[in-house]
């Protein structure tokens, strides 16, 4: 295992709920692995994985147990709820160099017998006014987007449903909304959330209660907006957010459930239990979301995913592969990840 550490400035800076981001940090991981050199990205994120020191020493250890038992040893080095970024990044290089062997693309390695050229996509609106909202939704739909997620959870909930309430009815009914709450809310405030956005045909809204209180996110199901989960699969074990019957969706980011075929396995055991899974990413290079983007072509009938930042970065691992239009992403069908490793570095 080699790694390479990398740092991608972001075109603009990214406020969130841990501080403000204007850098992407992390290690491109390369591996050796049936003949092919794989290739992966591990890409922490604050409040989400562990930490980037945390991280590079993960990397370290396995990269050590490697050299004395192969890629199990160095696997069962990287815990997914200790370390996911770092096991992200190798298990992607170990996915990539299998499929690569095997003359398939990723989400076929996965799935043989699928076939997809694209996945949907959505766009996503950040915090403003009513006028301003409703410009970037109008903006989005234009660039081919049909599904919007707003961001709320920031302002009062009178605010936000004046915001979502301007976004409808510039978008018109063609469009799917759906509301990104990250926990703001408590029970009461949710309450009345839901309640308003029952009549602006919201889809659903992602993390309206804080991570722990899955009893209050069962609580909210039953009605025409659904429930998704996100943070809460950092807090809790997914068995237990799977076994509290708290959500409708669940939001899988593969770097922080420690790799794509965590984030596969996830969003089939979702689908069993009538769950709908959507991926997303974490603000990544290339390399990750092209992983996230095959672990979404894997699954089918899958919803518009989070999967669109590439625009977000100034800089990148590689040229990104795939294209972005009429609110699809379309799926490279060369094998492993798409990209040849050659041309995938900090200097890209």
């Amino acid at each position: 295992m080699k790694t390479t550490p990398f740092s991608l400035p972001l075109s603009s800076p990214l406020a969130t709920a841990s501080g403000t981001i204007e850098t992407r940090e992390g290690f491109l991981v390369r591996y050796d692995h049936r003949e092919e050199t794989g290739i992966g990205e591990a890409t922490p994120l604050p409040g989400w994985t562990e930490s980037s020191t945390d991280c590079r020493a993960a990397l370290e250890t396995a990269a050590d147990a490697e050299t004395r038992g192969g890629h199990t040893a160095a696997m069962l080095e990287l815990a997914a709820d200790s370390v996911p970024a770092a096991r992200h990044g190798f298990a992607t290089a170990l996915l990539d160099a299998d499929a690569r062997a095997d003359g398939v693309p990723l989400y076929r390695w996965f799935d043989a017998d699928r076939h997809c050229d694209a996945v949907p996509v959505n766009a996503t609106v950040g915090d403003a006014d009513p006028g301003e909202t409703a410009d970037a939704a109008v903006r989005a739909v234009e660039q081919g987007f049909d599904c919007c997620k707003l961001k709320v959870g920031a302002r009062s909930v009178a605010a936000d449903l004046e915001r979502v309430r301007a976004v409808r009815e510039r978008v018109g009914d063609g469009v799917k909304l759906r509301a990104d709450a990250n926990g703001a809310w408590n029970r009461e405030q949710a309450k009345r959330a839901y309640d308003a956005f029952a009549g602006l045909d919201v889809e659903y809204v992602e993390q309206p209660l804080p991570a722990d209180d899955l009893a209050g996110h069962a609580d909210l199901r039953g009605g025409s907006v659904g429930v998704a989960l996100d943070e809460s699969l950092v807090r809790e074990r997914a068995d237990t957010v799977l076994s509290a019957d708290a959500a409708d969706v669940l939001i899988l980011k593969p770097m922080v459930l420690g790799g794509p075929g965590n984030a596969h396995t996830l969003a089939l055991r979702a689908r069993e239990q009538g769950i709908e899974p959507v991926v997303t990413t974490t603000i990544d290079g290339v390399l990750a979301r092209l992983a996230a983007l095959h672990v979404a072509a894997a699954v089918p009938d899958i919803g518009a995913c989070g999967l669109a930042t590439g625009d977000r970065l100034a800089r990148d691992l590689a040229p990104d592969p795939t294209t972005v239009a009429d609110g699809e992403m379309t799926v490279p069908q060369r094998d492993g990840l798409g990209l040849d490793p050659d041309e995938v570095g900090p200097d890209a």
